[in-house]
């Protein structure tokens, strides 16, 4: 008899993250302060609860899941994993399709695995306020979720572009509490000059996450948050993976052929896939394919080197894949994936050739979602689409080769807010944007001296 869902108890949630970074092909580089002097956590302590910041730069290759946070993550955890026997009927392939369900959280996504981590530990050391900023808002919606459970005030700074695209996203984080702000705003200095040049500007992240930072800088009684890309928040997501590990064994998989995930920042995929980066390196022959948009394709255009995460340079500096801090990508629905870097933990892994990375244009990626949809039920939400319409592309070489490979989807979250996005998709209204080259010439030009 099939079974469609490999469902694991409460008691299986793991009790442990898994921290990537002592089983590295080589150490990370480490952040550095403009000058190009390491930074020490002193220099993090304004804006990050001191936990999180020993998280951050932590060996260890496990670190305990505080009861308090696995009992929150009882509410959706752990997530279901599916076997996609319909997309794979309607492909006519041999593979073995999966895909990890993290849309039942209740932001529906995967971001509240990092956004209960980082309210718990920010409450614990008396934290009031907490400033973030959000692409399509999916993070916002977490972080907005998650403070109004540990009773701390959130203020959002929600990219303009999707703001604007995704006005039900911002109603779900006023409904839990959370101030919303379309960014870049006039309530911040850096937001005010950016207007002053252009007050039609779109947004970015980078250019949230400087409003956000300037907030949390500025404001003893607050700290800042992020949903992506740091080594802490990569960490909270890899009870994913851990999930994954077990259920794959329960339904009798030895190992997993490819595994496929959207990158934006790098948390959904890096939370996936990095709890089989050992079984890799050991010559496991999993391959790890990392989706992102032609339109902002940071792995697979950027260089690799180090940059600022944020427009205003208030962050530090990253060694990672950059198209240029001062990068505005095109307006997109896939709002998750509008980042100008990635995970440093991912862009060594991928430097290293352990991980591969691709792009593609909007319209592909949303006539795959449509096929998933109507074949598997899902709406899925842009970004995780890119990651099906790899799945896809693999399932069909399957098809030509006839074998029958284990493909799992990192499905990191439902479309139902971005309805507007499927109605110019159906109504052959979604633009593909050109690849932006002279956009990122412009920007690398201003990426900071070190290498």
């Amino acid at each position: 008899m099939e079974q469609n869902k490999i469902i694991l108890s409460e008691n299986e949630i793991p009790q442990k993250w898994y921290n990537v970074a002592p089983d590295l092909p080589e150490p990370l580089a480490p952040p550095l302060k403009p000058d190009g002097t390491p930074i020490g956590p002193q220099d993090l302590a304004p804006i990050f609860p001191m936990e999180l910041i020993k998280q951050e730069v932590s060996q260890e290759r496990w670190i305990e899941i505080p009861d308090d946070i696995i009992k929150i993550y009882k509410l959706w955890r752990p997530s279901p994993l599916h076997r996609a026997y319909a997309l794979e009927k309607a492909l006519g392939t041999p593979a073995r399709i999966y895909y990890k369900n993290e849309s039942v959280s209740p932001p529906g996504s995967h971001k509240p695995n990092t956004a209960v981590a980082q309210a718990y530990y920010n409450k614990q050391e008396g934290v009031k306020n907490i400033a973030t900023e959000t692409g399509a808002g999916q993070w916002g919606s977490a972080l907005a979720f998650a403070c109004n459970i540990f009773g701390i005030k959130c203020t959002v700074y929600m990219v303009k572009v999707s703001y604007q695209q995704k006005p039900y996203r911002r109603i779900l984080m006023e409904t839990w509490g959370a101030k919303v702000f379309a960014s870049p705003t006039d309530t911040t200095q850096f937001g005010k000059s950016v207007l002053a040049k252009d007050p039609d500007c779109p947004g970015s992240l980078g250019l949230a996450i400087s409003e956000a930072v300037e907030v949390a800088a500025t404001h003893d009684d607050t700290k800042y948050s992020l949903g992506s890309v740091l080594n802490h928040v990569i960490l909270h997501q890899t009870i994913v993976g851990l999930e994954l590990k077990k259920q794959l064994k329960l339904a009798g998989e030895k190992k997993p052929d490819i595994l496929v995930g959207c990158v934006g920042g790098g948390s959904n995929f890096s939370g996936f896939c990095f709890p089989f980066v050992p079984d890799k390196l050991k010559g496991q022959d999993i391959r790890m394919i990392a989706v992102e948009p032609t339109s902002c394709p940071t792995l697979t255009k950027g260089p690799y080197r180090y940059d600022h995460g944020d427009v205003a340079k208030m962050t530090p500096l990253l060694k990672m894949y950059t198209l240029g801090h001062s990068f505005i990508p095109p307006k997109i629905h896939a709002g998750g994936l509008r980042y100008h870097g990635d995970s440093p933990l991912l862009c060594l892994l991928v430097n290293k050739g352990v991980i591969e990375a691709r792009s593609y244009n909007q319209n592909p990626v949303f006539e795959s979602a449509v096929l998933f949809a109507r074949t598997e039920g899902i709406l899925p939400a842009p970004e995780t689409a890119h990651a099906i319409k790899a799945a896809v592309d693999e399932a069909l070489k399957c098809k030509a080769t006839k074998e029958e490979k284990c493909i799992v989807i990192g499905f990191s979250g439902h479309g139902h807010f971005d309805l507007s996005a499927y109605e110019a998709y159906l109504g052959n209204k979604l633009e593909d944007y050109a690849y932006p080259e002279e956009k990122i010439k412009e920007a690398l030009k201003d990426l900071p001296d070190i290498k």
